[in-house]
């Protein structure tokens, strides 16, 4: 059997070798100041984010001329029930995004792209996804993670030449990682690309291929085998939709997202040209992270943009409602969770424009911020819409269709809530998150103490590495004693005459930030190596870090509109709202860190695996059909139909 045709086979790899590949593809190196990562380590650098960064006056320019074109578009050429009902994007529509520029917004203005800053790229998802969630994800999918990013950041001149155009105006892409036995554990890639000549040859099956069923070019992750000349590993490669070999098997569907054109990709003996492969072979996953370290904040923008219509329905909705002889916004039941609508959708866009400006700006390292972005973003909306629909009461529940047919506005609350589920799912599950962020928040400790916990480094490693964290912590923990956040004349900027005391809540920060590093000291002593088992303690640590990170842009954007707009007091009343309802939440799970049912969890979840509590599954039946859990993926000829369908 020829290299060409040799089949894919799963790697089988253990949890140690798991972690090694994920270890390797992360960036090692800290390069730029970060304010997350200070955060985490009990510093609180508030000169990193205030004066709150702002962008380049003719940057606003482009952005605003853009949006409101978009603005134009969204109103009069977008029927989002018309997606909904027919669970597909109008090929007209997607035509017309296209001629607007709408997927080259990241692209530079020389290869045919807008060149919108992230800020103003952000801004113009919220807008579109807010006539249609859809459309949002088809137009970040593109450019998010999709062929621009990754070509922008590693690709040769002669890909960007080649490709860039093509995305900025006429095709569509589509970044295929997932298989159907592999998730968040790329080791077990099982797509092969094996060296022939000048070409590569492909195989395998690929899973959730968002933008897939309709996409002209593909970011492939793929494995090439070691071989002499091949240093192998998982690799990236740009390939042509409509090549022979390429199958889309199935379009997916969803509870929520009709119109998103995701599918299941097979490939078959596809060849692609060495000159398509972006960066050095093994460097896939590398390529992958860093691309979602700003592609990341695309989904916490289209949460702002699902805040903003949860705030406007809640609104309208709460002020003609009348129960017991008022509104039912009056109501303290009802105005609570209106509040915590209001002040957590201020919160959330502040922390996507300040870590947009900051991508932007490019002086900070915003990996931390990104993902904590999306983390925060993706979970406060889904809470958001769910008070919405409990809101509208019945009406929440009901589907616009139906409300519309009996002659009320068709509001499409239950819709929202569908489809922002998803964003606790994509680009990294919130347990995923809480994982990735964990690790980069006790990278300090680990690059002075890791080899201490390590079973595979000798003594002398131990030792050297002993004297380095004894180093380290003599100087680092007594920091963590006392702060600014003692002295009660600190952050006096943000007590101007007339306002909250958003001063208060920064000195909270401060303190709390102090305590999250040594509860994490702590953590790290008792456990040890095993601390990274505690999925329970560093899901609460990455949680407490999102909301102190949240509170500080909320401060730090309201100063900001108090000095340059007309709703300072406004902005000052909703970010100590929100802070206020942040300061419970992170009390909260500061004493959970502790406090918790973690270890009996644990025991009922063997439980549950050995079969014990089978009994009180008794007296229902099982809906489900019959079928393997998980679809076959082994390589071969595709024996369905291709239901690839680009848009002319």
């Amino acid at each position: 059997m020829s290299a060409a045709t040799t089949p894919s086979s799963r790697p089988t790899v253990t949890e140690r070798e798991a972690r090694q590949v994920a270890e390797a593809a992360r960036e090692q190196d800290w390069r730029k100041p970060s304010f997350a990562k200070e955060l985490f380590l009990g510093r609180f650098r508030l000169d990193l984010i205030h004066p709150h960064p702002l962008p380049a006056d003719d940057d606003v320019q482009r952005g605003e001329e853009f949006l409101a074109k978009l603005r134009d578009f969204c109103e009069t050429k977008i029927d989002g029930s018309v997606i909904e009902r027919d669970a597909r994007i109008p090929d007209q529509v997607i035509t017309g995004l296209k001629e607007l520029g709408a997927f080259g917004m990241k692209i530079d203005t020389k290869y045919g792209g807008l060149g919108l800053t992230q800020v103003y790229y952000n801004k113009a998802l919220a807008l579109v996804g807010s006539a249609n969630p859809a459309i949002g994800a088809l137009l970040s999918a593109h450019q998010s993670i999709g062929v621009p990013q990754p070509l922008k950041m590693f690709g040769t001149q002669e890909q960007k030449d080649t490709f860039l155009p093509r995305c900025a105006r006429t095709d569509i892409s589509a970044f295929l990682l997932t298989e159907p036995d592999v998730g968040s554990d790329p080791a077990r890639l099982a797509t092969t690309a094996v060296p022939d000549g000048d070409d590569y040859v492909l195989d395998g099956v690929k899973l959730w291929t968002t933008n897939g069923v309709v996409a002209d070019l593909l970011v492939v992750m793929a494995r090439v085998p070691k071989s002499e000349g091949h240093k192998g590993g998982i690799t990236a490669f740009v390939v042509e939709a409509a090549s022979d070999g390429v199958t889309v098997e199935n379009r997916n569907a969803f509870m929520g997202l009709r119109g998103l054109e995701n599918g299941v990709t097979r490939f078959h003996r596809v060849r692609v040209p060495a000159a398509n492969r972006i960066g050095p072979e093994g460097a896939g996953l590398k390529i992958a992270l860093t691309t979602l370290n700003t592609g990341r904040l695309s989904l916490p923008a289209m949460c702002v943009g699902a805040g903003k219509w949860c705030l406007k329905i809640a609104r309208e909705w709460s002020a003609v409602r009348e129960q017991w002889g008022k509104p039912v916004a009056l109501h303290e039941a009802v105005g609570s969770k209106i509040s915590f609508i209001a002040a957590t959708t201020f919160a959330l866009e502040a922390v996507l424009d300040l870590s947009s400006q900051m991508a932007d700006e490019d002086r900070n390292d915003i990996r931390i911020e990104a993902a904590l972005a999306k983390l925060y973003g993706s979970e406060m909306a889904c809470l958001m819409a769910d008070e919405l629909v409990q809101i509208r009461g019945g009406r929440g529940f009901e589907t616009a269709a139906s409300l519309e047919a009996r002659g009320e506005r068709a509001v499409p609350a239950e819709q929202i809530l569908r489809d922002l589920r998803i964003n606790r799912i994509f680009e990294g599950s919130t347990e995923i998150m809480h994982l990735l962020i964990a690790r980069e928040a006790v990278d300090a400790h680990l690059s002075v103490a890791g080899d201490l916990i390590d079973p595979d480094k000798t003594l002398a490693d131990k030792a050297k590495a002993g004297a380095q964290a004894g180093a380290f912590y003599a100087r680092w923990l007594p920091k963590l004693v006392a702060g600014p956040g003692q002295l009660p004349r600190s952050y006096a900027d943000f007590h101007p005459s007339g306002h909250p005391d958003l001063a208060a809540h920064l000195r909270y920060v401060e303190r709390a930030a102090r305590k999250l590093a040594r509860s994490t000291f702590y953590a790290m002593s008792r456990w040890q190596g095993r601390m990274e088992t505690k999925q329970g303690f560093l899901g609460r640590i990455v949680d407490i870090g999102a909301e102190l990170f949240a509170m500080s842009a909320a401060c730090v954007r309201a100063e900001h509109l108090r000095a340059t707009e007309d709703h300072g007091r406004e902005a000052y009343q909703l970010a100590d709202a929100f802070c206020r309802q942040s300061r419970i939440r992170v009390e909260e799970l500061f004493g959970r860190l502790w406090t918790n049912t973690d270890d009996l969890d644990h025991k009922v979840v063997k439980g549950v695996l050995g079969g014990a509590y089978e009994w009180l599954e008794q007296g229902i039946v099982d809906p489900s059909g019959d079928g393997p859990w998980i679809a076959d993926a082994t390589p071969g000829a595709s024996r369905r139909e291709n239901v690839h369908r680009p848009i002319p």
